[in-house]
C-alpha cells in the first residue's frame, strides 16, 4: 500500500553536550552536526527504507534543497513537494552524554500549507493508500477530514503534542501513534496504564500504537492488545528512534504482517537507529533489520497478548 506523508521538513542543528542547558546557564557544546530531519522527513525515509512506496508532500523554503535531495536518495517520491521563498523549518537539538535529546522547533515553511495545496495533492495521490501525519505542520485537522472523505486510511503521530490535538477529528483515524506523555495528554489521565482503556472507550474504532521508550510498546488492534519489550543496546542518539519505529511498524501492518511481527520489526529497527548519530541517517535499511531478526543477534524478543 502506498503512503502519502504530509510531513515536516527541517534542518537539524545537533549539539553534543554533557547535559541539557539549564535556565540562565551558558554551556559550550562538544560538537555540532547539521542533519536533515523533521518528523515528517524521518518517517518518510523510515517507511521507504522499510519497503513502502512513499510520496512526501509539503513545502520547502530557502536552503532546503538538501532536504529534497535526502528524500530522493532514500527512495521517497518528491514530486508533490512545492518550494517557497520563506525560511525553511529547523530544529535545535541537544544530545547529552547518555544519548537523550531535547528539541526546539521552528516551523518555517512547514506551517504554510494551504487548503488548495492539500486538495490538489490528495486529488493527485488518488483514493487508495494511507495518509501519514505528524503535528509539525499546519491544517492537520483539514487533511484528516479531506483524506477521510476520499476513503483513504489515516495514521497520525501526535508529536509534538500541543493543545491543537484535542480539536482534531481523531475519531477518523485508523491509527493513532503516541508515546506515554502524548497518550496521557490526549486521554486526560495521569498513569500509563490508564491510557489505552480511556482511548479505546473514547475512540472505539481507532487502532493505537503506544510507545513506552525503554519499556517497549503496546498495540491495540481490532479489539486485541499486544505488548513487546525492547532490546538492551548501547544508546548513542535517540533522535528519530520513534520515527523509525513508526515507519517500520506501518510497513508491517500495511503489508499483511501480523501485529507481533510488525512490532518485532519496528523494535529492531529502532534499536539499530539509537546506535547511530543523526536523524534520518540513523534509520537502518530493511535488509539490516531482517538480518538482525534472522540471526537473533540482539537476543530473543517476545510479544505478549494481554487480553
Amino acid at each position: 500500500m502506498k503512503i502519502l506523508n504530509f510531513g515536516s521538513l527541517n534542518l537539524d542543528y545537533v549539539y553534543n553536550v554533557d547535559h541539557f542547558v539549564q535556565p540562565g546557564e551558558t554551556l559550550s557544546s562538544k560538537g555540532l552536526y547539521i542533519n536533515c530531519g523533521g518528523k515528517g522527513l524521518n518517517q518518510s525515509i523510515a517507511a521507504a527504507k522499510a519497503g513502502n512506496t512513499v510520496f512526501h508532500a509539503g513545502f520547502i523554503g530557502k536552503g532546503g534543497e538538501i532536504l529534497e535531495n535526502k528524500l530522493t536518495e532514500n527512495g521517497v517520491d518528491t514530486s508533490l513537494i512545492k518550494r517557497l521563498e520563506e525560511s525553511c523549518g529547523h530544529a535545535i537539538i541537544q544530545v547529552d552524554s547518555s544519548g537523550q535529546n531535547c528539541i526546539l522547533l521552528y516551523g518555517g515553511t512547514n506551517q504554510h500549507l494551504t487548503k488548495e495545496y492539500i486538495n490538489e495533492t490528495l486529488d493527485e495521490f488518488g483514493n487508495e493508500g494511507l495518509v501519514l501525519l505528524q503535528n509539525e505542520a499546519n491544517l492537520v485537522d483539514y487533511i484528516m477530514t479531506e483524506a477521510h472523505k476520499r476513503g483513504l486510511k489515516i495514521a497520525f503521530n501526535a508529536a509534538p503534542m500541543d493543545e491543537k490535538v484535542s480539536g482534531y477529528p481523531l475519531g477518523l483515524l485508523d491509527w493513532l501513534i503516541v508515546n506515554e506523555v502524548e497518550g496521557k495528554q490526549i486521554a486526560g489521565c495521569e498513569k500509563d496504564e490508564e491510557i489505552l482503556p480511556v482511548l479505546k472507550k473514547k475512540y472505539p474504532s481507532m487502532n493505537i500504537l503506544l510507545t513506552l521508550g525503554s519499556k517497549g510498546a503496546i498495540c491495540f488492534f481490532n479489539g486485541e492488545t499486544f505488548k513487546i519489550g525492547c532490546y538492551q543496546v548501547e544508546v548513542v542518539d535517540t533522535t528519530a528512534a520513534g520515527d523509525t519505529f513508526s515507519g517500520y511498524f506501518l510497513y508491517g501492518v500495511l503489508n499483511g504482517k501480523s501485529i507481533p511481527a510488525s512490532l518485532r520489526m519496528a523494535t529492531t529497527a529502532s534499536a539499530l537507529a539509537i546506535g547511530k548519530k543523526g536523524a534520518s541517517d540513523s534509520v537502518p535499511l530493511k535488509v539490516e533489520v531482517e538480518g538482525i531478526l534472522e540471526e537473533k543477534r540482539f537476543g530473543p524478543l517476545s510479544v505478549e497478548k494481554i487480553n
